[in-house]
């Protein structure tokens, strides 16, 4: 089908697919990480709409603006899969230093494959713990992030085998996988926070379904499947269509939170804060963000032209504000 015959969704869909083909090209993430990378200078002013700095310090301060309007916020620091004990205790130490800050936030999420994962599964459970252990003891949550399917034994294993010590430990499950509503039947629900997303990795079609409107019936389905069994539900979905039927059905009412990536819809998540529901902001900083800025061009193709945008922009008033749109 050329693109001229192509619904707007189906074309935003093969875009999304596409961008999500750069993401994973290991020439492109080999380019940005050269040092004095071209790429990375060239899409830096589109990255800062989603990754709000690049230092913990400036970082901190763009929250207060978020927090001013009536959001909830999770924090993540951005990296990738990580072997480098030294590296992978630096980014242990970020999450215990943005945790000890005032106001403390009161979720964070993060990649076992950024916390060890990669060197050992014991390497990156112990890290969870060191971080769970200082976020419970600020009043905080942390809700493990999913990655891609090769992984989801792992992140799973380490969840269930954390949970029942440590009360604030939450998970991501991915409702493309098809194994996800089998999932749903091994690992912790009552009094969880389940973050409920579509998935952002492209996966061969024995093992995920694609985008569509038979993913957006499966999304819903196991957001109530997850109410019905006492989980505090967050639907993670960045989707106007899919969140108008959660409305209209009335599963919106039954779910904790609304949770967006910083940067993608503003104005669709401030829509439903004004209309009363809970919405968080899934806010990320850090230097490693290929694959968090083309994920997140991903999840709503019409960005790309935004982030054109942000990159003429630069050269204009400095590019992007904070909080605009929110």
């Amino acid at each position: 089908m050329t693109t001229t015959t192509m619904s707007q969704r189906a074309l935003h869909e093969a875009a999304g697919k596409g961008l999500r083909i750069l993401a994973a090209d290991e020439r492109c993430r080999s380019a940005f990480t050269t040092p004095g990378s071209v790429l990375q200078d060239i899409l830096s002013p589109a990255a800062r709409r989603y990754v709000l700095a690049a230092g913990r310090d400036e970082f901190i301060g763009h929250l207060e603006v978020l927090r001013a309007k009536s959001y909830e916020i999770t924090v993540e620091f951005v990296g990738e899969e990580n072997s480098d004990p030294a590296e992978i205790e630096r980014v242990v130490d970020e999450y215990l230093a943005v945790l000890s800050h005032e106001p403390v936030p009161g979720q964070v999420g993060f990649d076992l494959s950024n916390l060890g994962l990669a060197f050992s599964r014991e390497l990156a459970e112990k890290n969870t713990v060191r971080i769970a252990e200082a976020a419970a003891a600020r009043g905080s949550e942390v809700v493990l992030s999913m990655e891609r399917a090769p992984a989801v034994d792992d992140v799973l294993d380490t969840y269930r085998l954390l949970a029942a010590d440590h009360a604030n430990l939450g998970v991501t499950l991915q409702a493309y996988l098809h194994r996800t509503e089998d999932d749903l039947d091994t690992i912790p629900l009552e009094g969880r926070k389940i973050r409920l997303v579509k998935g952002a990795f492209g996966e061969p079609s024995e093992t995920a379904l694609g985008r569509g409107p038979a993913l957006d019936d499966r999304y819903l389905h196991l957001a109530r499947l997850l109410v019905e069994r006492g989980a505090r539900v967050s639907l993670a979905t960045q989707d106007g269509e899919v969140l108008a039927e959660a409305r209209r059905s009335g599963l919106l009412d039954r779910v904790t939170e609304i949770e967006m990536l910083h940067g993608v819809r503003p104005a669709l998540l401030r829509s439903y804060r004004e209309a009363g529901y809970a919405c968080r902001i899934y806010a990320t900083y850090g230097e490693n963000w290929w694959l968090h800025l083309l994920h997140r061009l991903a999840e709503h193709p019409p960005m790309v032209l935004t982030a054109l945008a942000d990159i003429a922009q630069r050269h204009l008033d400095g590019g992007h504000t904070v909080g605009a749109g929110y």
